[in-house]
């Protein structure tokens, strides 16, 4: 008994406390830089709107960006409160659902407010085939950078984090996009752009047993 005790005081003696706020620190130094990295990607690539000054006036443009904005800042909670052991999703699911059903609304109201002649540039727009990908792309950056935050805590449910995690990613890549893109359809963004979301979900679903395994 007297060895066992001696042991777990040695151990004990070694360990520090960890800092206050220590996973805000790691999970913000590993996504703000990987955003940078997604934004200048985007403008080394595609650069912003040309008419950037005169879309700032229109309130699609701030609700396009909105709705990008608030998945990933509820997926991002989730994944803060997925890091560790202990940690749930909370209510993120429930949260996603609604965010989802306030922008379903304004797509709907849009659709029944415009002429039915429209609804194929609504819908579809002309960047519906290659939108999905590049949040995808400009979303990785920032997938990786979550991930190698979360790789210095300890999730238990894997795949669930890597999934959330890949949500906020790509949320992310979709709230970057969101300055090149032209589309002004809000049910092109409801579907396309939370295409891409998925996307970049379906990959951190995948990826995350094998990346975040401790």
């Amino acid at each position: 008994m007297t060895k066992t005790d001696d042991i777990i005081e040695r151990l004990a003696s070694d360990l520090k406390p960890v800092p206050r706020n220590a996973l805000w620190r790691r999970l913000a130094l590993g996504i703000v830089p990987a955003l940078g990295l997604s934004l200048l990607s985007m403008l080394a690539i595609l650069g912003p709107r040309v008419d950037l000054p005169d879309v700032l006036m229109l309130p699609v443009f701030w609700i396009k960006s909105a709705y990008n904005a608030l998945i990933a800042i509820t997926a991002f909670l989730a994944v803060y409160r997925l890091s560790r052991p202990d940690g749930s999703e909370g209510r993120f699911f429930g949260l996603l659902a609604l965010v989802f059903a306030a922008m379903t609304a304004v797509a709907a109201i849009q659709l029944m407010m415009a002429p039915v002649e429209t609804y194929p540039v609504l819908i579809l727009g002309s960047s519906a085939l290659h939108c999905p990908l590049l949040i995808l792309g400009f979303a990785v950056p920032v997938y990786a950078g979550a991930v190698w935050a979360l790789r210095q805590t300890a999730p238990t449910e894997l795949r669930l984090t890597g999934f959330v995690a890949g949500i906020a990613a790509g949320a992310a890549g979709a709230w970057v996009y969101s300055w090149f893109c032209t589309e002004n359809g809000m049910p092109f963004v409801l579907i396309w752009y939370s295409l891409g979301i998925l996307l970049t979900g379906a990959l951190g679903a995948v990826t995350g047993p094998r990346l975040l395994r401790w």
